[in-house]
This record gives C-alpha cells, sequence and structure tokens, in this order.
C-alpha cells in the first residue's frame, strides 16, 4: 500500500508571494497622549523575518541621520512595538512629546536581505488651547469657554475651573467665577491644555476701616487708620478716602497721626473707589470707627458758692474740668498765704463747708485724677467779709416799725388814762357848778377834744384838668393832719332853761357819773 503526503501550503502575505513593500500613515498626536503610527509590510515568498525596527531621523550639524528609536531610562514603555513578524508594523508612542515630533522609518531583515521603508510617518505633536472669551468682564456679562486641538481629527472635550468641573461653556459671569480654566480628554485628563484666566471685575466690596493699636488711644500718642477692600481690579491707592465726621482727612489706603490730641476723637470711615459702579453707586462706604482719645483732668478749675463768704455761713467749693473718661478722683489741700506748707482738707467734687470760720481761711485748690493721671487746679482765696448791714437794713426797718407801734399804743394807753381822770374831774368840776346856777350849755354843746400832733403842711394846687383855669385858687383842704382824741357821754343831754335847771343839771350830773366816756381817733391824712 502506497502512502501519499499531501503538503499544503498557505499562502500568507510574505510568504512565497510578496515583494518588498513598507507602507506608512502620517499621524497628529496631543501633547500628553498615546498615538499609534500605523504601518504595513510585505516581502518575497521564502523569506523568514529575523527582526524588525523603527528608525526617527536626528539632524546632526544639519544633516539628518537615522538612529533606531529606544526608550529612555526614565520612561521604559514610552515606544512598544505594536505590530508582528509577517505584516503589522505599528509604533506605540505613548505620553506624546513636543520632542517626539519627527520623522519615522520601518525596517526589518530576513534570513537573506535587509529591507528600509523609503518613505516615513510624520508625527505631528500639538497641544489643547484654552480660549476664554471675554478674558476679562464686569460682573453680569456672559462668557463662553472654547477649546481647540490643532489635529484634524475631532476629539471630546471637558473642561475644569481650578480642578473643578464645569457644567456649561456658557455662562453669565459672577465673581465667584473668576479663576483659571483649561480643557481636557475625557479620560485623559493629563492630555490638557493650559490655563487661561477669567477676570471678572466689580465694585468694591467689604470696604474695612481698622485702627492700629485698637482701643482707646491715649493722649499723644501714635496710632494709624487702614483701608481694606473686597475688589477687582484692587482699589488704588488713590481710590480710599478717609473721613472723619462726614468731612474729608485725606486720600490714601493708610493715614497716620504720630501725636493724638482730643480734637482727633471722632467717628471716622471710608470709602473705597475703582471705577466700577454698583446698582449705580461708585463709591462704597465702611463702617464706621470711632476714635475715643483718653486723657489726664486738663483746665481745672475751682468754683466757690456763695463767692462772699461771712463768719458762720456755709460755702461749698467745686472742682470742675475736662478729663476723659471723666475724673475719678478729686482730693482738697488748703495753704495759708504765710506758709508754703499744705494740708490736704477733703475729698470729692464739692468741698462743703457748713460754718465758715477764721481757721477756714486760706487758698484752697483740688487735684482731679483719672485711670491716664492727675492735674491741680489754680489756687482760690477763701476769706471770710465784714458783715454788710445795708444787706440786714430790712429786718433793721421791721424792727424800728414794730418798735414804733408798740411805742404808739402804750402813749395811746396813757393818754386815755389821763384822759379819763381828767374827765372825771370835770365831772366833778361840773357838779360844783350847776349849784351855783352857772350855765353849761355851750360847753355841753361841743366835745372836748384834745389836739396832739398837729402838722400843717404847704397848700398844693389842685389837679390839672381840661377846664381848670391858670388863675384857680391853691387848695388848702385836708393839709393839715389832726390826730384828735375825743371825749364824749355815751347819752348828752338837750340843754334846757327855766325854773327847772336845777333839777335838770343834777340829773345831768348823775348821768355823767354813771356814764363812761367814749375815745375816738381822728387821722386825717393829706391828699
Amino acid at each position: 500500500m502506497e502512502s501519499w503526503i499531501l503538503i499544503i501550503l498557505v499562502l500568507t502575505p510574505g510568504v512565497w508571494s510578496g515583494d518588498w513593500r513598507v507602507t506608512l500613515k502620517s499621524q497628529c498626536a496631543l501633547k500628553g497622549a498615546s498615538v499609534v503610527l500605523k504601518c504595513e509590510y510585505d516581502y518575497p515568498g521564502g523569506s523568514v523575518v529575523t527582526s524588525v525596527g523603527w528608525y526617527k531621523v536626528r539632524y546632526v550639524s544639519g544633516t539628518g541621520r537615522l538612529y533606531p528609536v529606544t526608550n529612555p531610562p526614565s520612561s521604559p514603555n514610552h515606544f512598544r512595538y505594536a505590530g508582528n513578524r509577517w505584516s503589522d508594523c505599528s509604533l506605540e508612542i505613548n505620553d506624546v512629546q513636543h520632542t517626539d515630533e519627527g520623522q519615522y522609518y520601518f525596517g526589518f531583515k530576513t534570513m537573506f536581505s535587509r529591507w528600509m521603508s523609503t518613505t516615513y510617518s510624520h508625527l505631528s505633536v500639538k497641544e489643547l488651547t484654552a480660549y476664554v472669551e471675554p478674558g476679562t468682564v464686569t460682573e453680569g456679562t456672559d462668557v463662553r469657554l472654547t477649546c481647540e486641538s490643532g489635529c484634524d481629527t475631532p476629539v471630546n472635550i471637558v473642561w475644569f475651573k481650578d480642578g473643578v468641573p464645569v457644567q456649561n461653556p456658557v455662562f453669565r459671569a459672577r465673581r465667584e467665577d473668576a479663576g483659571r480654566y483649561h480643557c481636557a480628554i475625557p479620560g485623559q485628563e493629563s492630555v490638557r491644555s493650559a490655563s487661561v484666566s477669567l477676570n471678572v471685575h466689580y465694585a468694591p466690596e467689604k470696604v474695612t476701616l481698622s485702627m492700629s493699636p485698637s482701643g482707646d488711644i491715649a493722649k499723644g500718642s501714635s496710632m494709624t487708620f487702614s483701608c481694606s477692600s473686597d475688589a477687582s481690579p484692587p482699589v488704588r491707592q488713590t481710590g480710599y478716602s478717609l473721613y472723619k465726621d462726614g468731612n474729608l482727612i485725606r486720600s490714601g489706603q493708610s493715614h497716620t497721626i504720630s501725636d493724638v490730641q482730643p480734637g482727633h476723637s471722632g467717628m471716622y470711615y471710608c470709602q473705597a473707589w475703582n471705577n466700577i459702579s454698583r446698582r449705580g453707586n461708585d463709591l462704597m462706604k465702611s463702617a464706621e470707627v470711632h476714635l475715643d482719645v483718653h486723657y489726664q483732668p486738663v483746665n481745672i478749675s475751682v468754683s466757690m458758692s456763695p463767692p462772699n463768704v461771712v463768719a458762720g455761713s456755709g460755702v461749698n467749693l467745686t472742682c470742675s474740668g475736662a478729663a476723659n473718661p471723666a475724673a475719678e478722683t478729686y482730693t482738697w489741700y488748703r495753704r495759708t498765704a504765710s506758709s508754703t506748707s499744705v494740708l490736704q482738707v477733703g475729698s470729692g467734687q464739692v468741698l462743703s463747708i457748713p460754718s465758715v470760720e477764721a481757721s477756714h481761711s486760706g487758698l484752697y485748690s483740688c487735684q482731679a485724677g483719672n485711670q491716664v493721671g492727675e492735674n491741680n487746679s489754680t489756687e482760690v482765696l477763701l476769706a471770710m467779709k465784714e458783715e454788710q448791714h445795708g444787706s440786714q437794713s430790712l429786718p433793721i426797718t421791721a424792727g424800728i416799725g414794730v418798735s414804733l407801734f408798740v411805742t404808739l399804743v402804750l402813749a395811746l394807753l396813757l393818754l386815755w388814762r389821763k384822759l379819763r381822770t381828767h374827765a372825771e374831774e370835770k365831772t366833778v368840776s361840773d357838779s360844783r357848778l350847776s349849784e351855783r346856777g352857772s350855765s353849761s350849755t355851750a360847753t355841753e354843746d361841743q366835745s372836748d377834744s384834745i389836739y396832739v400832733n398837729i402838722h400843717t403842711l404847704p397848700c398844693s394846687p389842685p389837679p390839672a384838668t381840661d377846664v381848670t383855669p391858670h388863675n384857680a385858687p391853691m387848695s388848702c383842704e385836708d393839709e393839715v393832719t389832726y390826730s384828735t382824741v375825743t371825749i364824749k357821754p355815751r347819752n348828752p343831754l338837750p340843754p334846757h332853761h327855766g325854773d327847772s335847771n336845777r333839777a335838770l343839771q343834777d340829773s345831768r350830773s348823775e348821768a355823767r357819773e354813771n356814764d363812761e366816756p367814749v375815745i375816738y381817733t381822728t387821722v386825717a391824712k393829706s391828699r
């Protein structure tokens, strides 16, 4: 039985059928990305490929030469052969850099021959380029983000702002949108563009005025005002203004007072301006800061009430002056005019002496103090004055009047007693006369009067009227003042005639003995 051996030959590229051939294609790659240089090759049948390799043109002294592509020590996987030994000769380049750009050739060896491609694959290295349009905007303006790769092949793009993904590449700018933007390839975030800035301008905010040192400032010390704000663009030095109680002090971000005085106390604020308005307002104002300058008591004076002091009277000495904070302690001192020694005599703002004596006389001063310091007043003389009688005229006049009134009453009583005695004696005399038959009718018709203190005053002219003649006589009516005491019987008897005169006289005498006299006092005053 004969045996047949069937040999089947499979014809593949490079095996018994091809020609010497290498086909290459140029590529565009993004920096940082990975790229594959496409390559195909063929060779005549019967050849066996023993080695393959890629070469890059390098120029030395202006002359280009082929050098084998090798991996640098720092990146062992930078170049990787991605083909095989019979048809595919592709080359993969990872983390493409600009130094990788250039012309690449492929070559291979067989057992009997060597072949180098006559054409090359050109690798172009590009970068993603980000654009923010416009790059500087005022708050509220629309912004568009654009990314270009430089390669003709479209790529997907994602955006980042300061490392945070951006959802929409078109938006209305806010101040928080200001920052740095870049675009990248999804899944290959290392393939990214350079960062570009978006500047959003807005009016000053958070304008603040600060003092250094802070808190209360002592007179004579040094302090500085500083103004700050949040603004884009930042406020320049000339964009700040400092005000005190509504009045402009100066322009500038800071202001130093080297010798603080009480007159510097007040309410301060600053304004900031950067040429950007907000809601129609160009100047932004800070909160007010109160500068309170502390100083020891000054302009201390002593006032005395009452100003004139007599022995036994009271007096108050009051100490006053300007201080910040207000004076907390007051100390009183006395010095005699003939001595230089000073004696402490009291404390408190008011020194009261309820009853002044000679020992209280002297020069008085007060010392006022607060937490800053102390200061003394000028001296005030306390001296007793002699009693001024003129000031006592009213009480003296009243005393004299009372004395005169009492004297007058006593005089009237004495006069009344005298008159009564006289009346009784006259009654007895009348009785005796009636026995002799003498008539006393004329005497009884008249009142028994005694006149005292008769003053004759000069005549006065009559009051002027429209009808008064020029030659009118002088009026003397009531120009005489009479002070009279009249004694009258209560039941006077009418006069009688005839034979019964004696009986009537006896009856009248009896009536006079039974009736008490009445005293009348008449005073007629001059008009």
